[in-house]
């Protein structure tokens, strides 16, 4: 039986349909709607523009705003299927944070979108419901 299903979420349509699935199928579960903040995306955003470092502590900030926003977008979804979840953010690699947070956190499902990321991202660094899928402890479901 589920109790507690882990759904990591990003600014994909993908991520916000793993976020019904994990409603509908398991509407008497613990959900966590879980967004990973990337430190490399910090870094990137960081450098020298006209002569001027960025800020860094600003660009974290503007990244934890955003990250915020999502979470809400995806408790106003799970609130139209009549579900009430939890959220949290965590910053670090993303597969392995999703990873780390299911084993912390006695999550005993992940629910995970296909295709969160875009372009050269997910060419270079490789599909995230894929590596979440083969390095989950529990069992996961990939919402395409």
């Amino acid at each position: 039986m589920v109790t507690h299903v882990l759904v990591p979420v990003d600014d994909s349509d993908r991520s916000m349909q793993a976020i019904e699935f994990a409603c509908t199928e398991y509407p008497d579960a613990r959900i966590t709607a879980l967004h990973v903040l990337d430190p490399g995306d910090f870094y990137a955003a960081t450098g020298i523009e006209g002569g001027v470092m960025a800020n860094y502590d600003e660009i974290q900030k503007h990244h934890e705003t955003r990250s915020e926003e999502l979470l809400e977008r995806a408790r106003e979804q799970a609130a139209e299927h009549g579900v009430e979840i939890e959220t949290d953010h965590v910053v670090g690699g993303i597969s392995r944070s999703i990873v780390d947070y299911a084993e912390d956190h006695d999550v005993d499902h992940i629910a995970i979108g296909s295709h969160g990321r875009t372009g050269a991202s997910r060419i270079l660094l490789g599909s995230v419901a894929e590596t979440v899928a083969r390095r989950s402890p529990v069992p996961v479901t990939i919402v395409r």
